[in-house]
């Protein structure tokens, strides 16, 4: 399986951006971003199949989207497929808890530090707004891109 990579300069840095063959997305990192994709010689730089990915990016830094529509897969455990689905349902401009997403992904309290692995893991930064989970007391917490860009993202959303 070809993977099909390109970089979008941002606001916060160049993101690297694959690809499946089909076209969908299947990740999206920031620079630094711990444990992020890195190029490999195997990968094909082909700009195509991003270019809805590049426009919706270019209108979300500029404040003129507030939701992704664009196709991506990413692959995970039931458990992290679980926790990723309920970041999708955050909402633009909002934030919510490890706790909250939890609930919303029908762990128990307990799983706090499993939901926040499971958040650490995903691998589609920025379209998946793991960037607007915080920690209970409403401290910016771990962010894979780090909480320069998890802080510049929220700025984009008029949270900060």
């Amino acid at each position: 399986m070809t993977i099909r990579w390109t970089t979008f300069e941002s606001p916060v840095g160049p993101l690297l951006l694959t690809a499946d063959p089909g076209g969908a997305l299947t990740s999206l990192s920031v620079p630094g971003q711990k444990n992020g994709r890195v190029v490999q010689e195997s990968w094909r730089r082909d700009p195509g199949p991003f270019r809805d990915a590049e426009e919706q990016l270019a209108a979300y830094f500029a404040g003129e989207l507030k939701e992704f529509r664009l196709e991506f897969h990413a692959q995970g455990t039931e458990f992290r497929e679980r926790v990723w689905a309920a970041l999708d349902d955050v909402p633009y401009g909002a934030t919510v808890t490890y706790g909250e997403i939890a609930a919303r992904a029908g762990a128990s309290r307990a799983a706090v530090r499993a939901v926040g692995g499971a958040v650490g893991a995903n691998p589609l930064l920025i379209v998946r707004p793991c960037h607007r989970v915080i920690g209970a007391n409403g401290s910016m917490t771990g962010y894979a891109g780090g909480l320069e860009c998890k802080t510049a993202l929220l700025t984009v959303e008029g949270v900060l």
